[in-house]
């Protein structure tokens, strides 16, 4: 399976903002809901770009374990991510995507004048 929209949608997501692993799911449509967006990101290639960090769980929490989840919490911090016992301030910090854009990479739409 490829997942190149995943990452695609990944890469769109604002420095000093995150996107949970359910928010991806629906904004995907990927069957399987939130465990299917934790396994692309699990597959995520490194030297690609993709800001993997900006990714977490529904509740703002970094479920990644070990020294991989001390990275994550450093990558979001220099962003300007405030990040409390390895969770984040949805409220604050969370990205929405636009319902409006095209995930194969295209720019969002915008309104025609009449």
């Amino acid at each position: 399976m490829s997942w190149d929209n995943v990452y695609r949608l990944v890469q769109r997501i604002p420095r000093g903002k995150v996107l949970t692993y359910g928010g991806l799911a629906r904004a995907l449509r990927l069957p399987g809901g939130a465990r299917t967006a934790g396994r692309a990101m699990a597959a995520t290639p490194s030297g690609k770009g993709i800001p993997w960090h900006r990714v977490i769980g529904d509740r703002g929490k970094i479920l990644i374990r070990g020294p991989h989840a001390l990275l994550q919490k450093k990558l979001l911090e220099t962003e300007g991510v405030s990040v409390v016992e390895f969770r984040v301030d949805l409220k604050r910090h969370r990205w929405q995507p636009s319902r409006m854009q095209n995930l194969k990479g295209a720019a969002p739409r915008t309104k025609r004048r009449k």
